[in-house]
């Protein structure tokens, strides 16, 4: 009797054993071909447009009529400056006035950028909050009785972009936010005793789940929740009962992708506190990719989705005394090597108060939408380059059948000679030809791979694309003569 009511109890967590899982780690079950099926559009799109926009624009990097810096992130102006959140407040509202029909501009220009994605900070650090919220009264539909969240994803919508909400679980405005309790997060008041005198964290974590549920609830489809972040002495459950915010928001939105940022551990991928302390591994209940910030990892991250986000000059919020713009050319070979190590890439830009783009982001985003109307195939829904290492460019990868292979090979710089050298290349080639104009190229075996032979002039001086179709999978030997026999 009571060993058939073991077996039976037995089963019966047998049974229950996925929605325990669920409900302790906030990620539901889902088998590998669905999760590949949810990531899909994701891992194709390869291109986001990164927006920082918040009350600190309108103070772009000054401060009291003084420069802050003219390095470095003014989105944490406040932190710099150690100004109280009144303080704070009363400096910047009066210079945030987004004028009509931003969005709509943001929109067009990450389209003809080629973006698929774009993802904007809800909320930042500061704790103003860009949608219409009921919990807070320091946010856009209190102070401007505008609600820009439903501006921005409407017009994202209206280009056919999907969308991305950042948002801080940092929160330097609210008074009930501990932030004595972590020694790595900054805070302005970092040091100081709680102004208003003891807090209960709590009490702040349940409004972090509001605001969130605000978000998740009332805009349609939510596509990406960009998490910002955490540190190693707190964060997860501990900080922001990270699973059970995670379980609401799949709840309300089952199809999103979610970054790694509400955990700072090395089962989420991370090793350190520094923008290049990341991990090539992550567990899937901690998030869906991994967020190297301003940095491209040296080989990629095999068998991990990871984006790096990288802003245009060295600052992410807007900051009149910054020039140190990257050019056109660093910013696309950015994009193709990215991709061809199996990455995606978030490009950040920082409008000012009333939303307009710098000239400059401008400029950079027109002259990398101009490359891919024409090679925009050599980067979407590709995978990484199966080649160690290549001299002259970087390569990107895409299977047409299950009999051929279609690399995509960047060329930055025309190899002395104008021959093209593909080392280790196995496998019998097919076709060359430019992908801009569609030149036929000349293809021969050579003793340690593939040459082909490029003409006398490129198309694009930045990077031109030669396509080659081969045979099977691609097959990278050692570079010997014996390995190069005609399959």
């Amino acid at each position: 009797m009571q060993i058939n009511l073991l077996i039976r109890l037995g089963m019966a967590l047998l049974v229950l054993a996925p929605s325990v899982f669920g409900e302790t780690t906030g990620v539901p079950e889902e088998t590998r071909a669905q999760r590949d099926q949810r990531m899909r559009w994701w891992r194709e799109a390869r291109f986001g447009l990164f927006v920082h926009w918040g009350l600190y624009s309108g103070l772009a990097g000054t401060w009291d009529g003084k420069p802050v810096g003219t390095q470095g992130g003014m989105e944490w102006i406040q932190q710099r400056v150690k100004a109280d959140t009144e303080t704070y407040a009363r400096a910047a509202i009066p210079k945030f006035q987004p004028k009509p029909g931003f969005a709509r501009e943001w929109a067009r220009l990450a389209r003809q950028a080629g973006c698929r994605y774009l993802v904007f900070t809800s909320k930042h650090h500061e704790g103003f909050a860009l949608h219409d919220s009921r919990v807070s009264d320091f946010d856009a539909g209190s102070v401007l009785h505008r609600d820009l969240v439903r501006e921005i994803v409407n017009a994202c919508r209206a280009e056919g972009l999907k969308v991305g909400f950042y948002h801080s679980v940092i929160d330097w405005h609210h008074d009930q936010y501990e932030y004595a309790r972590s020694q790595q997060l900054s805070h302005p008041l970092k040091g100081q005793p709680y102004p208003n005198g003891a807090r209960d964290h709590s009490r702040y974590v349940d409004f972090l789940h509001a605001q969130v549920n605000e978000l998740v609830s009332n805009y349609g489809r939510v596509d990406i929740l960009w998490w910002d972040y955490s540190a190693q002495d707190f964060q997860g459950d501990a900080a922001w009962r990270a699973f059970a915010l995670m379980r609401m928001v799949r709840a309300k939105q089952p199809k999103i992708i979610m970054n790694n940022r509400l955990f700072r551990n090395p089962e989420a991928g991370w090793s350190g506190m520094g923008t290049a302390g990341f991990l090539p591994r992550l567990d899937p209940k901690y998030g869906d990719f991994i967020t190297p910030e301003q940095h491209i990892p040296a080989t990629g991250m095999p068998g991990v989705d990871w984006e790096t986000c990288m802003t245009m000059n060295t600052t992410w919020g807007f900051n009149e005394h910054d020039h140190a713009w990257k050019s056109d050319a660093a910013l696309l070979r950015n994009l193709i090597d990215i991709a061809s190590k199996g990455g995606n890439y978030l490009l950040n830009i920082g409008p000012r108060a009333d939303g307009s783009v710098p000239p400059e982001s401008v400029k950079a985003l027109d002259a990398i939408g101009a490359w891919m109307k024409k090679n925009g195939e050599a980067i979407y829904a590709t995978q990484a380059s199966p080649f160690e290492k290549l001299d002259w460019g970087r390569c990107t990868q895409k299977p047409r059948s299950r009999q051929t292979t279609r690399l995509y090979l960047h060329v930055f710089e025309r190899p002395a000679g104008g021959q093209l050298h593909l080392p280790g290349l196995v496998n019998q080639p097919r076709k060359a030809f430019l992908l801009d104009g569609r030149t036929k190229l000349a293809v021969t075996r050579a003793a340690d791979g593939v040459n082909i032979q490029l003409p006398a002039a490129l198309p694009d001086p930045i990077a031109s694309v030669v396509v080659l179709d081969i045979q099977g999978s691609p097959m990278i030997a050692a570079t010997s003569p014996a390995a190069f026999r005609t399959p």
